[in-house]
């Protein structure tokens, strides 16, 4: 009747808990950027990230099992090739395995209440039904993604920027000419 869980790897169990003993332990918040982080895949090394690539496909299809009644709240077989659910899908897994570790049952509710319904809702409104089954839709946006990476748009938002900042062309800003 229902399905559990898919265990967290060992590399993600043990990314959890080296974060938990640094946070115990007191570290600088810049030293926590140093230690794998699976809620946030771009900060884990290779040697976490393969295992969590699998952890992360297994928890899809249990979401899709367990969670997926109508047809916007399942989670494509493409997944992967969508940064925002890769960054998402992380963040629930991690959110979820941690929940069922807790000694009482509140962190587990709150995922129910609050976790998993904000993944379908922003599941829904970002991709909708653009990759039914068998049918990958590429990213609708990008050729907006391009020109905001071209040089010219780069250039002229620098623009911007400079002329925010008050920079002149001899690299003064206006405080500094007038002696202020």
């Amino acid at each position: 009747m229902a399905l559990p869980f898919p265990p967290p790897p060992r590399e993600i169990r043990r990314a959890f808990e080296q974060l938990r003993q640094a946070e115990e332990a007191g570290l600088e918040p810049a030293g926590l950027r140093l230690l794998d982080r699976p809620w946030d895949p771009a900060t884990c090394s290779a040697h976490v990230r393969t295992p969590l690539w699998a952890w992360l496909d297994d928890v899809a299809a249990w979401l899709n099992h367990s969670y997926a009644w109508q047809t916007a709240q399942a989670i494509p077989s493409c997944w992967p090739t969508h940064p925002h659910l890769v960054h998402e899908l992380a963040v629930l897994a991690c959110l979820r395995a941690t929940a069922a570790d807790a000694a009482a049952p509140h962190a587990l509710e709150e995922w129910h209440r609050y976790a998993l319904p904000a993944f379908h809702a922003r599941l829904a409104e970002r991709l909708g039904i653009g990759c039914p089954p068998g049918r990958h839709t590429d990213w609708p946006a990008r050729s907006w993604a391009a020109e905001y990476d071209s040089p010219q748009a780069t250039a002229a938002r620098q623009t911007l920027f400079d002329g925010d900042l008050g920079a002149t062309s001899t690299g003064h800003t206006p405080e500094a000419a007038g002696g202020q």
